[in-house]
């Protein structure tokens, strides 16, 4: 109780030492190869080694028994049949693929793994897999001087994980967010290594209470389970996109999400009332600020109980959705697992009439304290739980309501340890785990039931769910919003490294909650995140009950001018985001980036925290400070354009540059492209016009796709997508453009223009070989049409 006082650091304190009593597995003593598995008897259990495909392996060590290869929910892809060869030496095991191979060392067992060129992956030294009769699990790998490490899911500090110490356990965390906050609510047992400027990745499928560990020893690393098995997949790179490619082949990627679900969203915990949410539509409106979504915080249900409303505060939810849905607004109310033990109360009757809440080995139910009082958890492992969940949005459905927010899915509780018991039994269809196995998949099975229930009831149409927990997957699901952050500038700054190392996790869709959720924000701050937001994949505004209010026009027109001007641009750049939102969905390469994915050479990258990417070509540089108008930006290689001014900057370098209140500092990389539309009030206005702005260099090569679909509907799956693929070469005063179409879409917009920001004259621009000429030309613009319906 007294651990956040200075008693924490009382003298008198006994010191703990840690008995590690850390056992290793051994030696080889026997070993078998069949159907493509490896199966390996050490002095301490059994080692299964078996290739998902060339380009991934995975290991599975069983200390205590047989090695199990059943996964964990994140997966979903089945292991590709793959052309693995076996040879054997007196001291050695090799199996080998076309782009890996794996040496084993038989006294002791050690695994080390080498690409097709011959090029260290990892490597067990005097320390590999082992145990401790605690039935923990723990594995260790080399570490080199030169590695660094990424993703981990979202987790605070900076963007380079090395020197850090992470800890896999969803938990509820409302106290301040700061570099030692760990655990948080998600977690992502995956990480990327760089070395050298290549890449390789981890995924360590251990759903126990789990450790990484790049602190404690300067030439180990470690990840640690409570429980389970060692069971970890390798793979190969050898670049960080390839390898978030390889691991959400394996855990899925996001599916593209309407178009609405990108724009700008306001929350506050809580709009109380109808009326009130009415008020905030109508002055968004009036303003001409664009908004797409409002949100409905637990104020809305009567008595906190999940699938209802309050009758007196929304005496009418479905005209209420309705009327918004009519100007453009869409509503998403939030949900929580935790379901109040009322005995009148239908849900309540369903679930025990069903069996599907969470109970103790004895039979009896488990209870837990949050919002609506005593409550019950529907046990999302069974898959007849997670059907029953998902039928009961029903109820949103047929409100017309298209998205869900799901949070407390830790699951929180309001006790000493912050969650649920973990000696409740799960009953995991058909094999019963306890919570303390489990715990960690609560909020990716809850995704699973919402997602695919509100997906079944919006029949064509795609849902949009939030989520605050989860685990490796949960990107199959939900977006991800940081949870209950700070309305401080500290937490503005870490934000970007969160956002990013989620992206680096397979999780695309995140963002944090802008202006900050608990304390007060302030003009500045507001306006200064809200420029960030604009580029952040999620983008809501939300703040907490108590806290000053920071809608846009909250701290007086000085801010409210700026904040307006980027939730505007956040429309203007809609159609590239959702260009990257596709290319998301195809590959698993994140919308935000770290500069060091797209340059993994170039050292100055390898830590840059406060500066970010969108797709391959934009660098975004916010002021984080208050009262800063100057800051140091980075530009890799390459030459630069500023966007608001035309301005070029060399890269390689530091520029001292100046950003103004009313200035988000935007750079273009010189010799590519970017697709913009128009200023809109929300996503259901259609655009008349999309254009290409090309930032032409002396000579360059570059690939640009632009995307487009119905942003509403499941049909791009079915090939109803256009996917418009753009080569641009710059050569002198020519320019050529290769435009080829793919998909059936026919999109709304009627004309394609093209505007080429060159600074000189006398410029040539040809489509597909045929010469275009010009409407409009000065020293700085050309402006050309491609295309006109």
């Amino acid at each position: 109780m007294l651990e956040d006082t200075s008693f924490a650091i009382h003298p008198g304190k006994e010191k703990i030492i840690e008995n590690t009593d850390y056992r290793d597995i051994g030696n080889l003593v026997e070993k078998r190869f069949e159907n493509g598995v490896l199966i390996a008897q050490s002095e301490a259990g059994e080692l299964k080694v078996l290739f998902y495909r060339d380009d991934i392996v995975r290991f599975v060590m069983n200390p205590f028994g047989q090695a199990s290869l059943k996964s964990s929910p994140a997966l979903i892809k089945e292991p590709e049949s793959v052309n693995v060869t076996f040879t054997e030496t007196d001291y050695l095991i090799v199996l080998e693929s076309k782009r890996l191979k794996v040496e084993i060392t038989k006294e002791p067992l050690r695994v080390t793994i080498f690409d097709q060129d011959g090029r260290l992956i990892v490597r067990e030294g005097k320390k590999g897999m082992g145990y401790k009769p605690s039935k923990e699990v723990i594995c260790y790998k080399e570490m080199g001087e030169k590695d660094h490490f990424y993703g981990f899911g979202e987790k605070t500090g900076f963007l380079d994980k090395r020197g850090e110490k992470m800890t896999m356990w969803n938990s509820d965390v409302y106290a301040p967010h700061n570099p030692e906050t760990d655990a948080l609510y998600q977690s992502i047992p995956f990480f990327i290594t760089l070395r050298d400027g290549k890449a390789h990745g981890i995924f360590f499928d251990n759903t126990f209470k789990s450790t990484f560990d790049f602190k404690t020893e300067e030439e180990y690393y470690s990840f640690v389970a409570e429980g389970g098995q060692i069971d970890y997949y390798l793979f190969a790179g050898p670049s960080m996109k390839e390898v978030l490619e390889q691991y959400t082949a394996l855990t899925g990627r996001i599916p593209i999400p309407p178009k609405w679900a990108i724009g700008y969203h306001q929350s506050r915990y809580s709009y109380e009332t109808e009326q009130e949410v009415r008020e905030i539509a109508n002055t968004f409106l009036e303003k001409g600020i664009p908004l797409d979504v409002i949100y409905l915080d637990i104020h809305y249900m009567d008595g906190y109980r999940v699938f209802t409303f309050d009758q007196n505060r929304f005496p009418n939810p479905k005209k209420l959705v309705e009327d918004l849905k009519e100007k453009g607004i869409r509503i998403v109310p939030i949900v929580d697992p935790g379901v109040k033990e009322d005995p009148e109360y239908d849900v309540y009757q369903e679930g025990i009439r069903g069996d599907h809440f969470c109970k103790y080995l004895e039979g009896n139910i488990y209870f837990g304290d949050v919002w609506p009082g005593n409550s019950a958890f529907p046990d999302f492992t069974s898959e007849k739980v997670r059907k029953w969940w998902g039928e009961k949005h029903k109820f949103y459905s047929d409100l017309g309501i298209e998205g869900i927010w799901n949070d407390m899915n830790e699951p929180a509780v309001f006790n000493e340890t912050k969650t649920m018991d973990v000696k409740v039994m799960h009953e995991n269809d058909g094999d019963p785990k306890t919570h303390r196995e489990l715990h960690n998949l609560y909020g990716l099975l809850m995704g699973n039931a919402t997602y695919n229930g509100m997906k079944q009831h919006l029949q064509g149409k795609r849902p949009f769910l939030l989520t605050r927990s989860g685990y490796s997957g949960v990107q199959r699901y939900a977006a991800v919003w940081t949870g209950d952050n700070r309305s401080f500038w500290e937490h503005l700054q870490m934000s970007l490294p969160m956002v990013m190392n989620l992206g680096l996790s397979g999780i695309s869709f995140a963002g944090p909650d802008v202006g900050g959720f608990a304390h007060d924000s302030n003009g500045e701050l507001l306006t200064r995140w809200t420029q960030v937001g604009a580029f952040t994949p999620y983008f809501r505004n939300h703040s907490a009950l108590g806290s000053v209010r920071q809608e846009p026009w909250s701290f007086g027109e000085k801010y409210e001018k700026v904040i307006k001007k980027y939730i505007q641009l956040r429309y203007q750049w809609l159609p590239q985001l959702y260009t990257l939102f596709a290319e998301a969905h195809q590959t698993g390469i994140p919308i935000m980036r770290p500069l060091v994915m797209e340059y993994p050479n170039d050292a100055n990258t390898y830590n840059l925290s406060d500066q970010f990417m969108i797709g391959d070509n934009v660098i975004i540089a916010p002021i984080m400070q208050p009262s800063v108008t100057h800051r140091v930006l980075y530009l890799p290689d390459g030459r630069w354009v500023d966007y608001w001014t035309g301005e070029v900057l060399e890269g390689n370098q530091h520029h001292l540059i100046q950003a103004e209140l009313d200035v988000l500092p935007i750079y273009v990389k010189e010799g590519t492209m970017i697709v913009l539309g128009g200023v809109k009030q929300n996503t259901n206005e259609k655009e008349e016009k999309l254009t290409l702005h090309l930032y032409k260099s002396e000579s360059s090569t570059y690939q640009f796709t632009l995307y487009d679909d119905d942003g509403l509907s499941f049909d791009y799956e079915k090939g109803n997508y256009l996917r418009k693929i753009i080569q641009v070469t710059c050569q002198g005063k020519e320019i050529h453009l290769e435009i080829k179409d793919k998909g059936n879409f026919q999109p709304d917009w009627k004309t394609l223009e093209l505007i080429v920001h060159h600074g000189e004259m006398d410029i040539r621009v040809y489509v597909n070989g045929k010469h275009l000429p010009a409407i409009k030309a000065n020293t700085d613009l050309s402006t050309y049409i491609i295309e006109q319906k």
